[in-house]
């Protein structure tokens, strides 16, 4: 286990690249990871079909994520939301300046 103390907010090493993921814990049962993108998307990510539940959280910036159904969410500092296992979802856009910062938890969380 470390112990030494980090900072959500530090930016990781290859923050030049438009998205970075960064594990903070993993285990068998539940990955928490780190997120920043820094990039308006001109067509929408791709989609993602995640075999474990997630729970996001947007510490900073601003984006808009898009389920299947073509229900789009607008979420900004501060809101999260849970996406069940297998709910077909994207990165609609998300800001560049602020960049954002996403806080992740992966896992069978029901």
């Amino acid at each position: 286990m470390n112990n030494d103390i980090n900072n959500i907010y530090k930016p990781p090493i290859g923050i030049d690249k438009e998205e970075v993921f960064e594990n903070l814990h993993l285990s068998k049962k539940i990955k928490i990871e780190r997120i920043f993108t820094q990039k308006p998307y001109e067509t929408p990510g791709e989609w993602f079909d995640q075999p474990q539940d997630e729970w996001v959280l947007l510490l900073k910036g601003k984006a808009k994520l898009e389920f299947k159904n073509d229900k789009i969410i607008e979420m900004n500092e501060g809101d999260y939301i849970f996406i069940p296992a297998h709910k077909i979802h994207r990165v609609y856009n998300s800001s560049k300046e602020p960049k954002c910062v996403w806080l992740a938890i992966h896992g069978k969380l029901k």
